[in-house]
């Protein structure tokens, strides 16, 4: 921490929330600040003000090196993103709108574009088979699901603006890690209601990742970062209702391309309220009705110390796979195979299946949030793999056949483990008359049982393969992100990302 630096706390934050605008933050080593008012300090600008001055020195090294997996993964599913159909149709809209032409690369393509335009591709990339990263909840009350997948947004903003800037690996990691910060800490903090009533947190917080990111690689002043985040907040959106459908991942690209827009326009000198997270018609009342403002402590811990980030192991909604795992190990421990099944009984917490709403689908982004394809698929194949999220596959009548045995719906012990896990309960009935059970409240990847960089490095591998990148440059890619504070210009990496 530098000296005059502000970190949020929960006292300080907590007289925030009480007295509305008119709190007053203290600061560590300082006087009161004054009551907030419309031109003096508040919430927003605390927030901006953590973003310009927090150094590299102030992140800690085990954030960095978890930081570093979320990079390797989120880059190793822009290739895979990139031979997503939604992959080939965002590279078809760019160049009919003339913008294929620029100095920021979109993976998986000769292509480069405007840096808004190649963080809009890279972000739907990312997020396009629902196999990146997710924030962990810290509350009971925070549903899981109701937070961010941190990494879309953020990556490849900050991605687009370092290559753009020729900056280096060290910048970079900052202004991700920066990104990801005050996104996971914004979306912990909004009241519960704003995920339940159908907003999709990756696009809502996303563009505060990615507008914090974009001003911290400019080196912009507390004034403008507020704004941008004041601009990023006027341009938040997306909606559950399209779960399942290509438009979940354009919440990751928008969110992404909007957080560079607001970024751009403040430095350009657009104005806009310097309180727009507190304010009574601002965005934590006016999309969620409210907010909790012990969430909010940034670096007090890092996101990515406590409560964590959760890596997937399977490219499908991370609701599905505390199941899958649990399915898994009865299927490898008990030498089960598909004929053998009766019927399969999956309970859960009740918002669960509020989220995995697609419980006869017809194509692979259905069954990316189908409980009941997730578990068809390990007891008829064993794995669930991008191989398997296909439409040909989810279409197979043997496929369809046993989703048909596949019950999922809401257990009341489940229930009881609260919201902030994801719980899942499983009696597998065989023909036989035997009823296997098992339970997980976590998947692998999760920080109760993490992946390490080499597992990571291996999806990213499968990854590749599947998207057919040349071998030579995957292995550079990982070896890259290894070392990534070392790499004096990032542009080293983003060539590795060109065809």
């Amino acid at each position: 921490m530098q000296p005059g630096q502000r970190r949020v706390t929960r006292r300080n934050l907590a007289r925030l929330a009480a007295a509305g605008a008119g709190a007053a933050l203290a600061v560590q080593g300082q006087s009161p600040i004054p009551p907030a008012s419309q031109n003096s300090t508040g919430l927003t600008r605390h927030i901006a003000e953590f973003i310009v001055r927090t150094p590299f020195s102030d992140l800690p090294r085990a954030v960095i090196e978890l930081g570093k997996k979320s990079i390797l993964d989120g880059l190793g599913l822009t290739l895979v993103g990139s031979v997503a159909a939604s992959g080939a149709l965002v590279r078809a809209y760019l160049q009919s709108l003339g913008v294929a032409g620029g100095n920021a690369t979109i993976a998986g393509s000769p292509l480069k574009s405007a840096v808004r335009f190649a963080a809009f591709a890279n972000g739907i990339g990312i997020h396009a088979d629902d196999y990146d990263d997710t924030q962990l909840a810290v509350a009971p009350d925070r549903v899981y699901g109701l937070l961010t997948h941190p990494t879309a947004p953020c990556l490849s903003a900050a991605l687009a603006v370092a290559e753009s800037r020729g900056a280096s690996g060290r910048d970079l990691l900052l202004a991700y890690h920066l990104g990801v910060e005050v996104e996971s800490k914004i979306s912990e903090a909004i009241a519960p209601r704003h995920y339940q009533d159908g907003f999709h947190s990756t696009g809502t917080c996303g563009p505060f990742a990615a507008a914090a990111a974009a001003i911290k690689l400019h080196g912009a002043n507390a004034d403008v970062c507020a704004r941008a985040l004041s601009i990023a907040a006027s341009q938040s959106s997306g909606l559950r209702e399209n779960f399942g459908t290509m438009t979940k991942p354009l919440h990751a690209g928008h969110a992404a391309e909007s957080g560079i827009v607001a970024a751009d326009l403040a430095l350009l000198g657009w104005t806009a309220s310097d309180r727009i997270l507190e304010a009574d018609n601002g965005f934590f009342h006016a999309a969620g009705g409210g907010f909790d403002p012990n969430a909010i402590r940034l670096g007090d811990p890092w996101t990515f110390a406590s409560p964590g980030v959760s890596l997937k192991p399977f490219p499908s909604g991370s609701l599905t796979h505390p199941a899958m795992s649990a399915l898994l190990r009865l299927i490898r421990q008990n030498h089960i195979t598909a004929a053998q099944v009766e019927r399969l009984d999956v309970g859960a917490n009740r918002n669960m299946p509020n989220a995995l709403i697609h419980h006869r689908p017809t194509d692979s982004l259905q069954a990316k949030f189908s409980m009941e394809f997730c578990m068809a698929s390990l007891l008829l194949y064993g794995k669930a793999g991008l191989s398997e999220f296909e439409d040909e596959v989810v279409r197979r009548p043997e496929v369809q056949a046993m989703i048909q045995r596949v019950r999922f719906g809401v257990n009341a012990e489940a229930e009881k483990a609260g919201y902030d896990k994801m719980t899942s309960i499983l009696d597998l009935h065989l023909k036989d008359g035997r009823t296997l059970s098992g339970r997980a409240d976590f998947a692998k990847g999760n920080p109760a049982d993490p992946m390490s960089f080499d597992e990571v490095a291996a999806k990213f591998e499968d990854g590749a393969r599947f998207a057919k990148w040349p071998a030579v440059k995957t292995q550079a890619l990982i070896a890259s992100v290894r070392k990534l504070e070392e790499i004096p210009d990032v542009r080293t990496l983003t060539a590795l990302l060109s065809s």
